[in-house]
């Protein structure tokens, strides 16, 4: 038996500003898009995606820590659009022996980890 990962989701509660904070600030690409979905990350074995939060069990997920860690190239020129953008950082651009790594949130509060490692 094969298992592997086929995506990760975070819910949200408006795909407009979703696309804004996911795209356009923090440039992931878009491999696709319906009415309640947005998915990241075209050509990866594992692709993020948003989702509109609809159900009561969705929404309770909503604006937390994802536990997700998104290395980025650049981090520097990255944290700079996310800023500029309206992001707030949870934790700001820091350097630590391993790396540099910043959190920020979406526009929901959902926070990711980004690492320049």
């Amino acid at each position: 038996m094969s298992v592997s990962m086929k995506n990760i989701v975070i819910f949200v509660t408006d795909l407009d500003q979703a696309k804004k904070f996911y795209a356009d600030l923090l440039g992931l690409p878009v491999a696709g898009q319906t009415e309640m979905l947005i998915e990241f990350l075209p050509g990866t074995s594992t692709t993020l995606g948003v989702a509109l939060a609809l159900q009561d069990e969705a929404r309770k997920l909503v604006g937390r820590h994802t536990g997700i860690t998104l290395k980025v190239e650049k981090i520097d020129d990255v944290c700079a659009a996310l800023k500029a953008g309206g992001a707030r950082f949870v934790e700001p651009l820091e350097s630590s022996p391993w790396g540099r790594m910043a959190v920020v949130a979406d526009f929901d509060g959902n926070q990711l980890a980004l690492v320049d490692r």
